[in-house]
């Protein structure tokens, strides 16, 4: 099986897709589904939760010089970290990332590629100098450090940032009223407090508030991160299928400061706009999926998922390819075995 999957799909799903991708990136962008006067009201109410949520990090650039989203492509890191009240309480800013997304975006082509990490990869974190889970990069050192790792990891420049909590979900959910998922079996969760079996839910097609919706999307007691993954995939979809509906369109203020309030971003309200031209490419849009292979590992009784050498360095050239940067033919990966001295369970 190939190591990507060409989501290029027609009709529907293409405009499915094409919108999962605007919700992702900019929500502001559903007020094009809204009458002129309510989406000016919308633009402003963007542009302050925006500005709020602007907070630029000193992280090394790979960069030689500043690119312009309006003229340049790009790549940005979505970071999910797993952050509750309590946990915050308890660590302060010190959490770990439950998801880590890196998307590149080509201005030519209209074409975004999205790769997603795998939380418990075996890799280098720079600073600290050790092989480690790359989860634990952001509880070393924040976004800074976490894009440093994902830069030398990938070989690639991070442009950008975006960071959200489990409240964003939360909030995102429950201004929509719910949203209408299949749970696959009866679960027993924890919820955004920590509170074990808090959450309880029996298998079939239901509606779930935000609370249960995080339990379905946290959950992996019974299947693997693969099957996690998918959940998570079907999850965001529903949201976007309420989000767009006509029955949803008074709710997109509140949608824009359930994400405002619980996200941090190095991207102005300017850089967010110059997006635009990707969700209003339409039919032009494509959409590519790039996975990680790898396989699971123990290291002084610790699992990681080590990845593949050579699959590896095949997402570090697509990506580059995709940023019209000059691939690495000598580009070798450092052999994680060598380090296993070095793991520790942070």
């Amino acid at each position: 099986m190939s190591l990507y999957t060409r989501s290029n799909l027609k009709d529907a799903k293409k405009k499915r897709r094409k919108r999962i991708f605007m919700w992702i990136f900019l929500p502001i962008l559903v007020l094009a589904l809204s009458g002129a006067g309510y989406a000016t009201f919308l633009i402003k109410k963007a542009e302050s939760v925006v500005n709020k949520s602007y907070q630029p990090v000193k992280a090394a650039s790979k960069r030689e010089v500043k690119i312009d989203p309006e003229k340049d492509n790009i790549s940005i890191l979505l970071i999910g970290v797993d952050e509750s009240k309590v946990r915050a309480k308890q660590y302060g800013s010190a959490v770990r990332t439950d998801a880590l997304m890196v998307a590149t975006l080509n201005k030519k082509e209209k074409s975004v590629t999205l790769l997603s990490i795998p939380r418990d990869s075996y890799v280098h974190i720079p600073e600290k100098n050790k092989y480690d889970k790359i989860n634990h990069a952001h509880a070393f050192g924040g976004p800074a450090l976490t894009i440093e790792t994902v830069q030398e990891l990938l070989d690639i420049p991070i442009d950008y940032y975006v960071k959200v909590n489990f409240y964003a979900f939360i909030d995102t959910v429950n201004a929509l009223d719910g949203i209408e998922v299949d749970v696959p079996y009866e679960i027993s969760e924890q919820d955004s407090q920590d509170r074990p079996n808090a959450i309880r839910l029996k298998p079939g097609l239901q509606t779930l508030n935000g609370e249960q919706a995080l339990a379905l999307a946290r959950t992996r007691h019974k299947d693997s991160d693969i099957m996690r993954g998918q959940r998570q995939q079907q999850i965001l979809k529903a949201i976007f299928k309420k989000a767009i509906s006509v029955k949803s369109l008074t709710k997109h203020g509140k949608l824009i400061e359930a994400v405002g309030e619980n996200m941090t971003t190095d991207m102005s309200f300017s850089n967010m706009k110059a997006l635009m031209d990707y969700g209003m490419a339409g039919s032009g849009l494509t959409i590519e999926t790039l996975a990680l292979k790898g396989e699971d590992s123990y290291i002084n009784k610790i699992y990681y998922y080590k990845l593949d050498k050579e699959s590896l360095k095949e997402t570090q050239n697509k990506l580059k390819e995709q940023l019209g940067l000059e691939p690495k033919v000598d580009n070798e990966i450092k052999d994680a075995d060598q380090e296993k001295s070095d793991a520790q369970d942070n």
